[in-house]
């Protein structure tokens, strides 16, 4: 009975998949339904923390772009790429990697994308190379932010297991583990394909008036835009933020009132993104009605939404089947702890979420006993949703590629995110696993 509740979890998760978003959530709140009144499976508790943490870090990531910063940290990012052309394939990952760091959600590579690829195609450079490589890298950096859902929750999980796990602990494993990760598959992307004069769809697209005109005109650029002197103060104010987060992370005598134990990460963040939120806006003097009309608003709430369904109808039936499943699983993993890797990308492919995937599995890895360096190490696995090509920066990727190079291939699966998604994961979770016997 329980291989068959599972299977009905699989296929809940799959249904809910085929609308994202939102739909993810609502549909996850109904097999949440089936599962209490039908399976008669306890409920646990819903994913509160994880929620307020994005909503908390989206808030002040939403200000920040209201503000102009992300305006502003787009054309720093645009002249770096203007500046060094040639080098796009190596840069435009980096850079969409550095975004994602900072910010915590990788969905503010939209603005980036288009300029990737004109900078690609204005230097005979296939587009592909740079712009599939950035795609993958900015969401393979969710795993290296100090402020994103997936982290934090690993932090508050862990360290309740094991007290000298810190914030620190675990960005020393991830940062560099995951950076290497996209040094490797941009590498890898260098030569990749078809140059752009032996390429068939591109040479096709140039017969056809309408593409022709598209791959001929396009500018894309922030440059022009002259932003005000707020938007710059906003970023400064942003990284400031974070940095603040970080220490207080490493001192916890900071974060201790009173005779009390230490306040949690989870708290802290929550705290410190709300309040330089909040300073943000009145610095800046920002139109408090733009906050919610910005691109990381709707989709840091769209994904708080999915989660609070997802997390809460896997981990019911994991409580639930844990005590029967533990022995079997448990002597596997320890056999080869590649398995639980495996189960952290499977379960991604499904959820398109590193946090949902978070909130699913760690417990179960805990709960089976696993060391803490390990599911540290295998933090990249949590990203797998690059295996099938519908997640929206892939898509939007995808759209913004003129030349028809970044594509999703004949057989579905053959598309250019594969390659650099494998590469980017399998390495990135090889050399956390070699830093995280020595640092945890």
């Amino acid at each position: 009975m329980l291989y068959l509740e599972f299977l009905f979890l699989l296929l809940m998760l799959y249904a809910g998949s085929r609308y994202g978003g939102i739909g993810l959530g609502v549909v996850s709140g109904l097999g949440l339904v089936i599962e209490v009144f039908i399976f008669r499976m306890p409920p646990t508790s819903p994913p509160i923390t994880v929620m307020l943490i994005i909503m908390a870090v989206v808030t002040c990531a939403s200000v920040l772009e209201a503000a102009g910063g992300l305006k502003y940290m787009l054309q720093v990012a645009e002249g770096i790429l203007r500046r060094n052309p040639k080098r796009v394939t190596l840069l435009g990952p980096l850079v969409t990697y550095t975004m994602t760091l900072m910010l915590g959600t990788g969905h503010a590579v939209y603005s980036i994308m288009p300029i990737i690829g004109d900078v690609a195609l204005k230097n005979g450079i296939r587009p592909e190379r740079p712009m599939a490589s950035a795609s993958v890298a900015s969401q393979l950096a969710i795993t290296g932010s100090p402020i994103s859902a997936a982290v934090v929750y690993y932090l508050a999980q862990l360290s309740d297991i094991q007290t000298d796990i810190h914030l620190l602990t675990i960005l020393m494993v991830t940062i560099p583990s995951t950076l290497l990760g996209t040094i490797l598959l941009s590498l890898y992307s260098m030569r990749r394909g078809k140059d752009l004069n032996d390429d068939p769809e591109y040479q096709s697209r140039l017969q056809d008036p309408m593409w022709r005109d598209k791959i001929l005109s396009t500018t894309a650029t922030s440059l022009n835009e002259k932003l005000p002197s707020s938007a710059r103060n906003a970023v400064g104010l942003f990284l400031l933020a974070i940095a603040t987060i970080v220490v207080v992370a490493m001192w916890p005598e900071l974060r201790t009132i009173g005779e009390g134990k230490p306040i949690s990460m989870s708290v802290i963040i929550q705290m410190m993104m709300l309040a330089f939120g909040g300073i943000i806006l009145l610095a800046t003097k920002t139109q408090v009605q733009k906050v919610p009309e910005g691109v990381v608003f709707k989709s840091g709430m769209v994904a708080a939404i999915a989660i609070f369904g997802i997390a809460w109808m896997s981990d019911t039936y994991f409580q639930y089947a844990m005590p029967s499943f533990k022995s079997g699983i448990t002597e596997m993993v320890h056999e080869y702890p590649w398995t639980f890797a495996l189960a952290l990308f499977t379960v991604s492919v499904v959820v398109n979420s590193q946090a949902a995937t978070a909130r699913m599995m760690l417990p179960v890895g805990i709960a089976m006993g696993l060391p803490p360096y390990l599911l540290i190490a295998l933090m990249p696995a949590t990203y797998g949703y690059f295996f099938i090509p519908n997640y929206p920066s892939d898509i939007a990727t995808v759209n913004f590629d003129v030349t028809g190079t970044t594509k999703i291939g004949k057989y579905y699966f053959n598309h250019s995110f594969m390659v650099p998604g494998l590469i980017g994961v399998v390495s990135a979770c090889c050399i956390g696993y070699l830093i995280a016997t020595v640092v945890v």
